[in-house]
């Protein structure tokens, strides 16, 4: 006997799909505003001669990128409240997310960081800016131009590893599909459309970075 598609029990809870959608663009979008902050703290620190701020940093990115994020999920959810340290569930996810980010940022900065000529830094001191100057008006905007691309594919990756909330229970897009899945028993209907979800925004999300990219390119 045949399996026959019924996707009458996945329209009637759209809504609940959309909303749960909605949650996971909120959660991606605050890790990685904060993950982008600690990224170029730790990437500066990363490129510095100081053995004092270069090894926390590389101690940092080294233990995160090596561990999985839902290891890091259920620890920050599960054994911190051992510990006295108590967040809500959407609190713990978005603050693993934004350090989780925050390490892989850190290397895509690095990199653009590392790409810039010496000698426009050493250009800006010889005009009279300062330190500070140089770093926010010459290196982070040449910086982030030149990190555009890697940085797409970091935002989309971080954007899909939202549905690792649904391990604890933050009802975001994966979590409120399965919930739908384990009402109504249309497993393939729903994963399709939940999918589709999925495919849909990370398009929109590409298509927006490589409209940052064309806006910020440099015209030769």
């Amino acid at each position: 006997m045949g399996y026959t598609l019924n996707f009458a029990a996945v329209w009637r809870n759209f809504d609940q799909l959309l909303e749960g959608l909605a949650l996971s663009l909120g959660l991606a979008f605050v890790s990685i505003l904060v993950g982008v902050l600690i990224g170029l703290v730790v990437a500066f620190a990363l490129i510095s001669k100081h053995r004092i701020a270069s090894w926390p940093a590389t101690s940092y990115v080294t233990v995160i990128r090596n561990l999985p994020i839902l290891v890091l999920v259920l620890f920050a959810y599960f054994a911190l409240p051992q510990m006295g340290v108590r967040l809500g569930k959407i609190e713990s996810f978005v603050a693993v997310l934004s350090i989780y980010s925050g390490a892989y940022l850190a290397e895509v900065f690095r990199g653009g960081l590392l790409s810039i000529p010496k000698g426009l830094p050493e250009a800006g001191l010889a005009i009279g800016l300062t330190p500070m100057q140089i770093r926010t008006s010459i290196i982070m905007p040449l910086m982030l131009r030149n990190v555009l691309p890697s940085l797409s594919s970091t935002v989309i990756s971080l954007f899909k590893d939202t549905s690792l909330a649904a391990a604890i229970a933050v009802p975001e897009l994966t979590f409120e599909a399965r919930k739908i899945n384990v009402e109504s028993f249309r497993v393939i209907e729903t994963w399709i459309v939940a999918s589709g979800l999925y495919v849909v925004t990370c398009t929109a999300l590409a298509a927006l970075m490589r409209l940052a990219e064309r806006r910020l390119a440099v015209v030769r």
